[in-house]
């Protein structure tokens, strides 16, 4: 027998990690453990599936567990493993369906358990009719719910990215739809100023937001079925299916229990190499910990990017090589109806923790040259260091073609640009992409200039 590697996870993070291991020493043994139906899925297109708008489940799959095996990794479908015994190098695990259970033992163990939804401690919390959505399973599960005749109201607890997305995944369906958060305006990750846009472009697609309120139970029926969410301010809101929305946390409850050392985010405390403290365990994916480029800050994000990147570099550096993860600055972005939002780097909210001081500009434009058929508003949001004019932050809200240009901001933030040097970026133009000036090159120019006059101010 060769040298061993068992991966706890089968998705993003889980499966590169084995395939690089495999690819780059074709000698390892490598074993990797799902609890689910399905390996190396894309989590953040279940809301697509259940709104038709892709096709299939199998769509939703970038790599089988037979095409695992074919590369020679030892697949342990809907198989859990459920202890860590780092004194005696191996893992305890159950078979979910047949119900066998046993040990294996590690050379190396790649520790990528992802995450799970955020469940408030209300009560009803738990009843029949409320789903998180997190892994393919609970898609499965959800849009089997949403096909009953019964289901007419769905109450979404969470107006982030992932709940206003299952949102109007319902909405399509034709189903009435309202969705409750805490915060003023949807998207807590976006300024007020930009989130408001969202929030118009939401309820323009009817679908009602309670706002700035909590909730503070799910009431049942006699069957202990969910049948009406109960604000914090006391509004009773009617459901046949409550979905939960609120986010995700890093599972690290086998982490925890083995002795594997958490950060100060919850996550698991990793190296640039994805190493943990303890010799031969490595760690990536949403349960991890990763460094913020801007604030410096330990954090947790979970995104499948990032996941895929950090399964990636483990992988590389088990199998001989040697590749490191640089950080993250935040960028995410997301198709709400017909509106599309975007953010890279810190939020005002976010750079005033980190301790910054900054100046903000804030354009209304359009995605094409306003003459030209087509043309759709965009708001473009620009965050930048006093003095210095370090682009800090930016955010985009806005109709079809306005979300990706924060790829070219998250370049300039991932390079330390200033505004100053960004108003000058070489953009390609032409009426049907942009105005003359792009929306944003209008920003930077005004960033620019608040950072000159709070210059001349000092």
């Amino acid at each position: 027998m060769g040298e061993r590697v068992v991966v706890v996870g089968g998705d993003a993070a889980g499966g590169s990690a084995a395939s690089q291991a495999k690819k780059r020493r074709r000698d390892l043994d490598v074993v990797m453990f799902e609890r689910g139906r399905a390996t190396s899925y894309s989590a953040c297109g279940i809301p697509y599936w259940i709104s038709d708008a892709v096709d299939s489940e199998a769509d939703l799959i970038a790599r089988t567990p037979e095409q695992h095996r074919a590369m020679g990794i030892d697949v342990r479908m809907r198989t859990e493993v459920v202890g860590i015994d780092l004194d005696r190098r191996v893992v305890h695990w159950r078979d979910l369906e047949a119900g066998g259970s046993g040990v294996e033992p590690f050379d190396q163990l790649v520790y990528a358990t992802g995450s799970v939804p955020m469940r408030p401690p209300v009560p009803g919390i738990d009843a029949a009719g409320v789903y998180g959505v997190q892994v393919l399973d609970d898609g499965v599960a959800l849009r089997a719910e949403l096909e009953r005749d019964e289901v007419h109201r769905v109450v979404v607890v969470g107006g982030g990215y992932i709940g206003l997305e299952i949102a109007e995944a319902c909405r399509i369906r034709g189903l009435e739809v309202t969705v409750v958060d805490r915060s003023a305006t949807p998207v807590g990750t976006f300024d007020p100023d930009v989130g408001e846009f969202i929030a118009e472009a939401v309820r323009k697609e009817g679908i009602d937001l309670v706002l700035s309120d909590g909730v503070a139970a799910i009431e049942v029926d006699a069957h202990h079925r969910a049948r009406a969410v109960v604000t914090a301010s006391g509004r009773e809101l009617p459901a046949d299916l409550v979905v939960l929305g609120l986010g995700v946390r890093p599972a690290v409850r086998l982490a925890e229990e083995a002795g594997i050392p958490l950060g100060t985010s919850g996550g698991v405390d990793v190296d640039v190499r994805m190493r943990t403290c303890v010799d031969g365990v490595w760690a990536a994916g949403d349960c991890v910990e990763s460094r913020h480029r801007l604030s410096g800050q330990r954090v947790v994000v979970a995104l499948g990017t990032h996941a895929n990147k950090q399964g990636r570099v483990a992988g590389i550096n088990i199998g001989g090589g040697y590749a490191t993860f640089p950080g993250v600055i935040g960028t995410a972005v997301t198709r709400i109806c017909e509106t599309e939002a975007a953010r890279t780097g810190l939020s005002e909210r976010e750079a005033t923790a980190a301790g910054y001081e900054f100046v903000t500009a804030l354009v209304d434009s359009t995605t094409k040259a306003g003459y030209f058929p087509g043309a759709r508003p965009i708001r473009v949001k620009m965050t930048a260091e006093r003095r210095s004019g370090r682009l800090l932050g930016a955010q985009i809200v806005g109709k079809e073609a306005a979300a990706k240009r924060i790829d070219a901001l998250a370049i300039c933030i991932w390079n330390e640009m200033a505004v100053g040097d960004i108003l000058s970026l070489d953009l390609s133009y032409a009426p049907p992409f942009s105005p003359v000036w792009d929306p944003v090159l209008i920003a930077a120019r005004k960033a620019f200039d608040a950072v000159e006059a709070d210059v001349r101010m000092l």
